[in-house]
């Protein structure tokens, strides 16, 4: 078990679920992306750059995809609660795994 997945198991089976999935979702669009635990989350990187992270709350789950991964898709994240280069996904909402989908094929293409 490498560190994301013991980071992963840390949290309630229903918030595990939307994390398992969010990093799948990753993995999918990036599958030769390097994970860690970064600033205290999942990180993903290519060419050792970060790519995107990823990190469970106790009501939300929050997406890091800067610096332009944000900026890029700015409209469709106003629907949700954003910080300096972070939105959240409310865990009693759906999560939005196309547009996380979306964000890290932009953010592999434009690292």
């Amino acid at each position: 078990m490498n560190q994301v997945e013991i980071y992963i198991k840390s949290f309630p089976a229903e918030v595990q679920q939307k994390l398992l999935e969010i990093r799948k979702t990753i993995l999918s669009v990036a599958p030769d992306a390097e994970e860690k635990i970064s600033y205290g989350m999942p990180g993903f990187y290519l060419n050792n750059k970060p790519l995107v992270y990823f990190a469970g709350y106790k009501h939300h789950i929050g997406f890091y995809a800067t610096p332009n991964g944000h900026q890029e898709f700015a409209k469709e994240l106003l629907v949700y609660k954003q910080g300096k280069g972070s939105v959240q996904f409310p865990l009693n909402k759906e999560i939005p795994f196309d547009l996380i989908r979306r964000i890290v094929e932009f953010r592999k293409e434009n690292q």
